[in-house]
């Protein structure tokens, strides 16, 4: 009688506990539901999808996990770079893993790194052996080191020329980010080695860097590729307002902080102006604030209305936005899980066709989206 209870009571917790990982959802084009995939995360920052459908996630205190799909199971990445630095904003950020995993086990990483009295944004390059990195190669490192630990970016994009997009944050030094001699408030663009490509717009230039694809970018926190055009689409934080969405073109200046749509966090102004020749105006901003973080076109088969908009979390607001285009232009946006209360930090599509988030918490998790049944 004793084991028949256990038996009874054990199920019925497993319903509970299965029951609290699903969550029936609404929207203007789909229902869908959402499901707890990962918990007991500790403040995951990127993700990315190997061949087979298993994942990496990075935690920004300075772990990469290795998590098998679908149980969720999850090991330990070894092999890390030493000079992580886990600072303010900054940590183990973004992972990238390459097109041809399948052949060549490659991914990208970037991350806050340690040196020179200060802290930037770094990238690696390394194989993935299993749960361990081999042949780990720094192929960018950020110029110059400062101190603190606000605004490191950092997305990771192989562009459909076959380059590496590294997107950057001015490390609060906004002034910095209309000078050209400092990779700080840029974008940009190197060969997968770490070379520099003789058509980016500065290569030529003798105290230029020339590594810089753009520049007057704040802090790029979400990258994806439009699924048609090819073209390398980023959002970034503003101050109070003015975050923005922008396509990337080859030299551009965004304008920060001489132009923008925001004010300081004080209330008083940074700049008069909107608006500047010279200098690109965005495709949307948003005032006040959501705090984008994590981009991506969805190009799935589960979710049809939704095919080609823009999905970012949002870290202020604790949402899941949606924007619909038409081209470049802007028809619909929507606000997803506002009810959940999470810190949105990444989104992802999985090679399922849903849609994957991590949300920012020391008991981060993460999410799918899926159709409800």
């Amino acid at each position: 009688m004793k084991k028949f209870l256990t038996l009874i009571l054990s199920g019925f917790l497993f319903v509970l506990l299965a029951s609290a990982t699903v969550r029936a959802e609404g929207s203007q084009h789909h229902d869908f539901q959402v499901d707890t995939v990962v918990s007991g995360l500790e403040f995951p920052w990127g993700m990315d999808f190997l061949p087979g459908g298993d994942m990496l996630i990075t935690e920004k205190e300075g772990a990469l996990l290795l998590v098998r799909m679908p149980s969720g199971e999850r090991q330990s990445v070894r092999g890390l770079p030493d000079n992580i630095a886990a600072v303010g904003q900054g940590g183990l950020l973004d992972v990238l893993v390459h097109p041809d995993f399948a052949q060549n086990q490659m991914i990208f990483l970037s991350y806050a790194g340690r040196g020179d009295g200060g802290y930037g944004t770094e990238v690696v390059r390394a194989r993935l052996n299993g749960p361990r990195l081999q042949d780990v190669q720094k192929i960018f490192v950020a110029v110059p080191k400062v101190r603190g630990g606000h605004h490191f970016g950092s997305r990771l994009v192989i562009g459909s020329d076959d380059k590496l997009y590294i997107t950057l944050g001015e490390r609060g030094q906004k002034e910095q980010a209309q000078d050209l001699k400092t990779h700080l408030g840029s974008t940009i663009r190197i060969n997968q080695d770490g070379s520099v490509p003789e058509d980016n717009p500065f290569y030529d230039h003798e105290s230029y860097r020339p590594e810089i694809f753009t520049y007057g970018n704040r802090n790029v926190q979400g990258a994806a590729l439009h699924p048609e055009t090819g073209e390398v689409w980023v959002h970034e934080h503003g101050p109070k307002g003015g975050d923005e969405i922008n396509i990337l073109k080859s030299g551009a200046n965004y304008g920060w902080p001489a132009i923008t749509y925001g004010v300081d966090y004080t209330g008083f102004p940074i700049s008069d102006k909107t608006s500047a020749e010279g200098m690109e105006q965005p495709i949307l901003y948003w005032d006040p604030s959501i705090a984008p973080c994590g981009m991506i076109f969805y190009t799935g088969d589960k979710f049809p209305q939704w095919q080609g908009d823009i999905f970012a979390g949002a870290l202020v607001q604790t949402h899941l936005r949606r924007v619909k285009l038409d081209g470049t232009k802007v028809v619909e946006q929507e606000e997803l899980l506002g009810d959940l209360g999470e810190r949105i930090r990444d989104v992802a599509q999985g090679p399922d066709g849903y849609i994957y988030l991590l949300t920012d918490n020391v008991d981060g998790r993460l999410l799918r989206l899926r159709p409800a049944d």
